[in-house]
């Protein structure tokens, strides 16, 4: 059982209003009293309940961060940035991760509103920002982040993965390259949807009149890797490939590779984050660059002014993209 101030109380014959004035230092309590209070907690190793102190106070000081692949590079970095930016304003995070299912998500939604943490940062599935919003009535600010979402009531901080998807797509094309697939996932997603407009309006800005290639699978971190390797296996590779993300693209060059194929010589590749991997020498991924712990401490910046300012309106932050070109085309 833990130790409460009663046990201390007890222990040294004294009020438990007097235990609890020592503790939390306030006045009115004998100097000796105050020691004798203190090392009888250290000695029964008494630790504080903040989190019901807080409930008191109608304050816990915490908030939530939900992503959906933590093993995904991308969004350690993104939770540093929250979480630096959380520990210096006094908030504490509590982190889930979803692996891509929406139930899931949806589950630790509710989770984190019965911790009555005091705001949410989430990294969505999908295009759920009004079922999250249904589910917390408006008692807890939401910030989303990498994702644009659509509801008019939602604030996010994102890339803006269009401009990004046709930089890649661009590089590509100007390069030679031809025919380029894209190379996504979860076709619900915003963010997959948005990087794949790109892609195809820069086909059409260089009067590619054919259909896109369009290869798209489940959020698994196989799937890039199983379809590159089932298109090799029919005898229909693609010139160049821009993958959704640089997970994706590495699991290409994985399939490339394998099957004695060359990177950038017959198959050139371009990822989307810009994760550490990718600028190791023996994989130089080119890839679209994405602020990953900017973007973190910006999401908390945001949610620290609506949870201070419930009322004030959506806030939306498009980032700028910028492409970093290596050997992978």
């Amino acid at each position: 059982m833990p130790v409460t101030i009663k046990d201390i109380a007890r222990q040294l014959g004294i009020s438990y209003a007097t235990v609890s004035r020592a503790l939390n230092n306030k006045y009115g309590v004998d100097p000796q009293t105050r020691q004798q209070v203190l090392e009888t907690a250290q000695s029964l190793h008494y630790r504080r309940n903040d989190l019901a102190r807080g409930l008191v106070k109608q304050r816990t000081a915490t908030i939530g961060l939900i992503v959906p692949d933590i093993t995904n590079p991308f969004y350690p970095e993104v939770a540093r940035g929250v979480e630096e930016a959380a520990h210096e304003a006094g908030y504490s995070v509590f982190l889930c991760n979803t692996a891509w299912e929406q139930e899931r998500e949806l589950l630790y939604v509710r989770l984190l509103a019965e911790k009555r943490v005091e705001g949410l940062i989430i990294a969505p599935t999908a295009q759920t920002a009004e079922t999250i919003e249904t589910l917390l009535t408006g008692q807890i600010p939401v910030i989303y982040v990498s994702d644009t979402q659509n509801n008019l009531h939602s604030s996010f901080i994102a890339i803006d993965n269009v401009r990004g998807g046709y930089l890649a797509t661009e590089h590509l094309i100007q390069k030679g390259y031809y025919p380029i697939a894209y190379l996504g996932a979860l076709e619900d997603s915003l963010t997959n949807e948005e990087r794949c407009t790109g892609y195809i309006q820069a086909l059409k800005q260089y009067n590619f009149s054919e259909e896109p290639l369009l290869y798209i699978g489940s959020y698994h971190s196989q799937t890039a890797y199983q379809i590159m390797c089932e298109r090799i296996a029919e005898s229909n590779v693609p010139r160049a490939v821009f993958a959704v993300n640089d997970l994706f693209a590495l699991g290409a060059m994985q399939a490339v590779r394998e099957h004695g194929l060359r990177i950038p010589q017959d198959v050139a590749i371009v990822g989307f984050d810009d994760i550490p991997l990718a600028s190791f020498p023996e994989i130089q991924l080119t890839t679209v660059a994405q602020p990953k712990r900017e973007m973190g401490q910006l999401a908390f910046a945001m949610l620290q002014q609506r949870m201070t300012s419930p009322t004030s309106p959506p806030q939306r932050t498009l980032l700028e993209p910028h492409l970093v070109i290596r050997k992978s085309s």
